[in-house]
């Protein structure tokens, strides 16, 4: 009688990727260079957020910027007219970047010169949670239109976040989003998140997410 064998491959890439960004992880922090992992759903704001932060930090840190997308570089033109490093990643078809991935990115980007390189994963609260990519922190943004039980339906994206965003508070009095639910939900998930209120448009809340930035490179480059 034939037997049927059942191999969990999944778990094997994920493994072997965990591998990969452990050793990616090593060697930045040999170069003392601090990788932050920006993700979050398709028009939440994560190229105008990064721009804002990008112009308060410019003059401090040394920053390179890889932004992912499955095709065109409309992103990667807006972010290099902050003056800063930019390359453009296409993942052919690809709804996340994993440890291997960004390793390449960050060969083709250069990082030798740069205190700070910022990972603009692709548009998606479900695959870039899955996948390590080698970086020092994950930071996700949530935009208030998108809803405030998006921590029920996506948890490990909140788990795995060092810090929450919570892009487009200036609509907040025009959607249905109870700012304080989304908060203890995300708490609930991981309590030692930090949650950022925060309007890309305008500016609001970004200086303190690059006072958190500030404070995690120069922790990152401490030890």
């Amino acid at each position: 009688m034939n037997q049927m064998r059942i191999l969990d491959i999944k778990q094997s890439i994920y493994e072997n990727n965990d591998q990969q960004a452990d050793l990616l992880r090593q060697m930045l922090k040999d170069r003392k260079t601090f990788l932050l992992n920006l993700m979050s759903s398709p028009g939440s704001g994560k190229t105008t957020t990064l721009t804002q932060t990008i112009n308060q930090l410019k003059n401090e840190l040394k920053i390179g910027v890889m932004e992912a997308d499955i095709d065109s570089d409309v992103d990667a033109r807006k972010i290099s007219e902050t003056g800063v490093s930019v390359i453009q990643l296409h993942t052919g078809g690809m709804c996340h970047l994993d440890a291997d991935m960004t390793k390449q990115g960050l060969s083709g980007l250069g990082i030798d010169e740069l205190d700070l390189a910022i990972l603009e994963n692709v548009g998606n609260l479900v695959c870039p949670a899955e996948f390590d990519t080698g970086s020092s922190k994950n930071a996700m943004i949530l935009s208030i239109p998108e809803g405030d039980d998006k921590p029920l339906k996506y948890p490990l994206m909140f788990s795995i976040a060092d810090v929450l965003l919570i892009n487009k508070i200036d609509v907040l009095p025009y959607f249905d989003f109870d700012l304080e639910a989304c908060k203890d939900r995300a708490k609930k998930l991981n309590p030692n998140i930090k949650i950022i209120p925060i309007c890309a448009k305008t500016g609001e809340g970004i200086s303190e997410f690059a006072d958190w930035i500030r404070k995690e490179v120069s922790e990152w480059n401490r030890y």
